[in-house]
């Protein structure tokens, strides 16, 4: 149900015959049905009939044979746009520079490089000892490591502070599961510990033999112990150093960028607590730091002889930084530092020796904020309307130099390194778009306002070619999310360049339920205020018709994940709006996956959707479930993904979900559901890999458009 990320990369000249476009592509293949098996689900006397429900058994064979009979039904369909398809994956991957690299950055002696190489899906992880001209160390390929397995993903590199092990984790099922291991990197050799059931993440602490991490409920998959390991030993002398029991939170570790100390983090939604222990003392007991208390959220940073507090505390709802003695640190010693103001968020804080670098939102927009511990502060100065920057990775605390990120709907990302002493800035590295084609002035951008019905103007942002003119006919793609206080910062794309050039503008839409626009934005679009999430897509689409920037036989839309649940209430509630919709591993059948406490992650979602084992919340999710709400009618153009081994949205919501709007829907317009057999939530590992689900969607958007090529 978390939130999913879009995926990056392309470009191609706009040829498009407005008289050849076929507005409805219609069903010519018997698509499969599944078998009716009805189950009886009640709860607070009301009862709902799932005739799907058999679904969710994974390893039933009759599951299975289901799933493949829609991937079949999606070929045979689609058939028409295959060579289509493998034209846009060409044209995508043609822009993207394979032999690409990261810009190192420094850390304890240690230059390190990401870098990819020609024709190959994986990155190489590498570094040089104190200069860049010294002998590359490679540390890890992943193209060799990912041989023998469908997907692959290593994660929670983490170098010992003597620079002699590095621990890491491998996922090779897409369930985020992953198996800890640590590698000498003087000797290149793996050590035979496998810590199975883990985040992926850990942390050492100062002695270089001591590991902290985390493990996973194997059922839930919730973070839920922290352990410590030490080098030489078995995984069963592993010792618990903590056991969240509350099923609300999750846990993790991490060691400040001070290195003084060891952190373990608690979260849920709307709480957060730390422990602290001293990183020289690995065997020591944590430390509370502050208590926790429904409602109150901290962050903590630790500097000099003081920890900095990014928090809500005293009904500060857009966050506010405090400052406290590290040897007092229970809330009645925190004072302000930067006081709470009602129209600025505060997101974050990075710590410097010189320098506190504080990141804020204001009218929608972030803002880099830097304040020296001495002399006067100032703002970044960043002048478009769509743009997102953010700091990037800072591990070095003695630096005047902050690298942070910088990008546009029509600009692409870059990694600047900025001088807080002199305030020069060094442009390190801009993507590449290769093909020598794109040119961002071909491109206009735009924000604009859309009025909800309850007089709340809702931002817009969007990309376009020049010349495209007002006259609805336009086709429009318009993406939003509305969840867990994300925020959906412009950000470019050199995949949806094929779009662009081919005609289409694309928005997103800054709906209720992220954080774009503050902490009230989010609280204005979750538990019982959910409905403002649905209804401000609905404003935002009825706005760019209004507009003339398209027509609801042009205009399309698409989210993902907690964005798949918005797309699912979206066409119950205003299907006419739209000629094609993507709904991406859709969180669709809200209420049955809230009430089961064995799904991974439902506990912790309590705060964000309600718990709906109290009526009042059950009621309210009940009258906006997409599963439970499909209806008798017409619904738009679909393509819903998921994956089999999903562990966040489970495959058999949206499978459950086309099966019922089969049974129902009116229309003879295409429904389509594609499961990844082999992937998860984040879909196909390997940065080409992902192009070729880039590539399927937009076909199936050319394809409604009537553009062939």
């Amino acid at each position: 149900m978390k939130k999913v990320l879009l995926i990056s990369c392309v470009c191609i000249i706009f040829a498009c015959n407005q008289e050849n476009k076929n507005k409805s592509m219609t069903e010519t293949q018997t698509p499969p049905t599944a078998a009716i098996k009805p189950k009886k689900l009640e709860k607070h006397g009301d009862v709902r009939i799932d005739n799907y429900y058999w679904l969710n058994e994974r390893e039933d064979p009759e599951v299975i044979d289901y799933l493949n009979k829609e991937n079949e039904y999606y070929e045979k369909m689609t058939e028409h746009t295959k060579a289509f398809r493998e034209d846009l994956f060409t044209e995508m991957k043609s822009r993207i520079k394979e032999d690409d690299s990261s810009v190192p950055y420094y850390y304890n002696g240690y230059y390190y490089i990401t870098r990819y190489e020609k024709g190959k899906d994986y990155p190489i992880y590498s570094r040089k000892k104190g200069n860049l001209d010294a002998k590359e160390e490679i540390m890890f390929d992943c193209n060799e490591m990912a041989k023998g397995h469908s997907y692959f993903q290593l994660g929670g590199l983490n170098v010992s502070e003597d620079n002699k092990w590095v621990a890491f984790g491998v996922d090779t099922v897409s369930r985020r599961q992953y198996t800890i291991q640590v590698k000498n990197l003087l000797t290149n050799e793996i050590q035979p510990v496998k810590i199975e059931n883990t985040t992926g993440g850990s942390t050492w602490a100062n002695d270089n033999k001591t590991l902290f991490y985390t493990r996973k409920d194997p059922v839930t998959l919730r973070s839920e112990k922290v352990y410590n390991h030490k080098l030489g030993t078995s995984t069963t002398d592993d010792k618990i150093i903590y056991h969240e029991e509350d099923d609300t939170f999750s846990v993790f570790v991490y060691k400040e960028k001070s290195k003084k100390y060891l952190v373990i983090g608690s979260s849920s939604t709307l709480t957060t607590e730390f422990r602290t222990l001293d990183a020289n003392k690995p065997d020591g007991d944590f430390k509370v730091f502050q208590p926790r208390v429904r409602g109150l959220e901290y962050h903590i940073s630790h500097y000099a002889d003081k920890f900095y507090i990014v928090t809500n505390k005293d009904k500060a709802t857009n966050f506010k930084l405090m400052v406290t003695p590290e040897t007092n640190t229970g809330m009645d010693n925190w004072t302000d530092m930067i006081p709470h103001r009602k129209d600025v968020l505060v997101e974050d804080i990075d710590i410097f020796k010189d320098y506190l670098v504080i990141s804020e939102r204001s009218n929608g927009l972030s803002k880099i904020r830097i304040h020296p511990w001495k002399g006067e502060e100032y703002y970044l100065p960043f002048e478009s309307e769509t743009y997102t920057a953010g700091t990037s990775a800072n591990p070095d605390f003695n630096t005047d130099v902050l690298r942070y990120r910088y990008q546009s709907l029509a600009t692409p990302s870059s990694v600047i390194d900025f001088n807080m002493k002199t305030q020069e800035k060094e442009v390190m590295k801009e993507q590449e778009v290769l093909g020598g084609t794109f040119d961002k002035n071909n491109y206009v951008e735009e924000r604009v306002w859309a009025t909800a019905d309850d007089g709340t103007k809702v931002p817009i942002s969007m990309v376009y070619r020049k010349g495209i003119e007002k006259d609805g006919s336009n086709p429009f793609l318009l993406y939003a999310y509305g969840s867990y206080g994300a925020s959906m910062d412009p950000y470019f794309s050199s995949v949806r360049l094929s779009l662009l050039d081919r005609g289409f503008i694309y928005a997103i839409a800054h709906i209720r339920g992220g954080e774009d626009l503050g902490r009230e934005w989010y609280e204005d679009g979750k538990l019982l205020k959910k409905k403002n999430t649905f209804t401000d897509f609905i404003d935002c689409s009825k706005f760019v018709i209004a507009e003339g920037y398209t027509s609801k036989e042009h205009l399309y839309a698409e989210g993902g994940s907690a964005g798949g649940l918005l797309m699912g209430v979206v066409v119950n509630m205003a299907p006419q709006l739209y000629n094609g919709v993507i709904a991406q591993v859709p969180f669709v059948d809200v209420v049955t996956t809230m009430l089961d406490d064995s799904i991974p992650l439902t506990t912790g979602e309590y705060d964000e959707w309600g718990n709906p084992n109290e009526k009042e919340s059950y009621d309210y999710m009940k009258s906006y479930s997409p599963y439970d709400n499909v209806t008798a009618q017409d619904y738009p153009n679909m393509l819903v993904t998921t994956g089999l081994h999903d562990s966040q949205v489970q495959y058999w919501e949206p499978a459950k979900w086309v099966a019922r709007l089969r049974a129902l829907k009116t229309d003879n317009n295409v429904l389509f559901l594609d499961t990844n057999m082999e992937a998860g939530h984040g879909g196909a590992s390997g940065r080409f890999e992902a192009l070729k689900e880039v590539a399927k969607e937009y076909s199936f958007l050319l394809d409604l458009e009537g553009i062939k090529k």
